[in-house]
């Protein structure tokens, strides 16, 4: 089950943190995984070592806010059964804490980042008879987050932008989900505990893992696993849904 053999996948940000998973879990399981990050080094690293397994992995220099570097890297690529829209970035602050550098800078990589990429997949999978895209949204599209005003506006646009593609692509045997994970432990949550709270690192590692009702952050490796069943056969009766791996957050938080 669960088998990616000969699929062709593209993962945005898929040098480091959700997107390293997400590429090392279906390089698994046998796709030729393409990776596009900004951060070229962490994705040639990836790649090589891949490689050096025996899988088929590939490595793109793009900046996903430039939609010619997408288009360029997609048509370089030639096939796409799997998109999987994961690059982005975060913002701490709330709507007077964010300056519109602030809010274009999120706008750019997330929103604007994720429609070049459907606008350059969507007819590669058209042309091909079909594919399959995830995005990755967040809790903060569900409900509520303090202090992400841009990041959340970011990811409910995301997911709305994923919806609309599931609609209209029904026809052509393209599927679209978003996946909304709450709080994941990646290099950048370490990142941000250390500029923000230095010298109390463990207290407040220890404060957000136990702000998930089930007491700890998610795994990037868990997050992957539910991206593979969204882009395997198991799941090819589903579009135009979002699932959410929040430990209770939504539902038990309140």
């Amino acid at each position: 089950m669960f088998s990616l053999q000969g699929k062709h996948a593209v993962i945005t940000g898929g040098g480091s943190g959700i997107g390293r998973a997400i590429t090392k879990l279906f390089a698994e399981r046998g796709a030729v995984v393409n990776i596009l990050d900004a951060d070229i080094r962490a994705a040639e690293s990836l790649a090589e070592e891949l490689r050096n397994d025996n899988m088929a992995a590939a490595a793109y220099d793009v900046n996903v806010t430039v939609q010619e570097q997408v288009e360029a890297a997609l048509r370089s690529i030639g096939r796409v059964d799997i998109l999987v829209n994961n690059a982005g970035i975060a913002h701490v602050g709330n709507v007077e804490k964010t300056q519109e550098a602030d809010f274009e800078r999120i706008f750019n990589v997330n929103v604007q980042g994720a429609y070049n990429c459907f606008y350059a997949a969507v007819p590669i999978m058209k042309a091909q008879g079909g594919g399959i895209i995830v995005s990755m949204a967040s809790i903060a599209s569900w409900v509520g987050i303090a202090d992400r005003f841009a990041y959340s506006m970011s990811k409910g646009a995301i997911h709305a932008m994923s919806m609309s593609v599931a609609r209209d692509y029904l026809e052509y045997n393209i599927r679209s989900n978003t996946i909304s994970p709450a709080r994941v432990h990646t290099p950048f949550v370490d990142g941000f505990i250390a500029n923000n709270y230095a010298g109390k690192e463990a207290e407040m590692y220890e404060k957000l893992s136990k702000s998930q009702p089930i007491g700890r952050m998610a795994r990037p490796e868990e997050v992957a696993a539910l991206a593979l069943y969204l882009c395997s056969d198991e799941a090819s009766f589903i579009s135009g849904c979002d699932y959410p791996i929040d430990g209770g957050f939504i539902k038990l938080n309140n």
